[in-house]
């Protein structure tokens, strides 16, 4: 997954700067982002401080590895039927 170029923090401050009275076309050319970024940003960082943004970076990153811990269990599991299925 490509890596954003702004952290979380730039990023909550360039949405409290939109709250402040700045445009968003404005903001946008300003800070030479498309207003797609800028609404999709928006939507899942808008309202949150700079230590809730972090916590939510550090569910996601538990929430992925709990995911592919997950998968790989699925994968064994299925391997072993396959495998007691063959014997008898």
């Amino acid at each position: 997954m490509k890596r954003s170029r702004f952290s979380e923090d730039r990023i909550i401050g360039i949405l409290k700067e939109h709250q402040a009275s700045l445009s968003a076309t404005d903001l946008c050319r300003k800070r030479g982002i498309s207003d797609a970024t800028f609404y999709k940003r928006h939507s899942k960082y808008g309202g949150m401080e700079v230590s809730e943004a972090k916590k939510l970076k550090a569910l996601e990153a538990g929430n992925a590895k709990l995911k592919k811990l997950l998968a790989e269990q699925v994968l064994d599991n299925a391997t072993l039927k396959e495998m007691l299925g063959k014997n008898f």
